[in-house]
């Protein structure tokens, strides 16, 4: 386990690293087989799991927050499928880890919370997750059946007034599995 700077691309800098022009903290899933693309060659070389608590959603309507919410799991953690990719700094000789979470398309119990995407929720199956971290799995062929929107395990959602005051405008429902 480390510590990963959330934004697939990085640029060198003076003092370290800044987030690269294009915006990478999250990859979405039609891009990974995109030769080219900032996804291409981590999906194939380094890929990662995120663990986390929950994560959060917000729904826009003509570029104006709508809502937001905070899910997590149920029965604890969420494993976010990931992307990343290892740093060095030839000006100062810092190295640097950074990640990105791969998403989907949205997910039908999740569109009234966000309809633009949902993100890869892997299952938390051992073999499943020691797979996608081997390095020497280098033909993403095998994970096409993550790459469809699934939820592994319930989920507890909450509508919030916005992250920044985390203030519960609803109470807890509950998200079913897909099993």
């Amino acid at each position: 386990m480390d510590n990963a700077i959330w934004w697939l691309l990085l640029e060198p800098t003076g003092t370290g690293f800044k987030p690269s022009k294009y915006t990478s903290f999250n990859i979405r899933y039609d891009k990974l087989n995109v030769k080219g693309s900032a996804g291409y060659q981590a999906y194939r070389h380094s890929r990662c799991v995120i663990p986390a608590k929950g994560f959060g959603e917000a729904e826009y309507v003509n570029n104006k927050p709508l809502h937001y919410h905070d899910l997590t799991a149920r029965n604890g953690a969420i494993l976010l499928g990931g992307l990343c990719r290892e740093w060095l700094n030839k000006d100062t000789g810092e190295s640097a880890l950074s990640c990105s979470v791969i998403t989907l398309p949205p997910h039908p119990k999740l569109k009234h919370i966000h309809s633009k995407a949902s993100p890869l929720l892997l299952p938390k199956d051992l073999t499943l997750v020691n797979h996608w971290l081997d390095e020497s799995v280098t033909d993403p062929a095998v994970f096409t059946p993550l790459l469809q929107p699934h939820i592994p395990y319930d989920l507890l959602a909450q509508q919030i007034d916005k992250p920044s005051t985390y203030q519960a405008t609803s109470e807890v429902f509950i998200i079913k599995s897909d099993k």
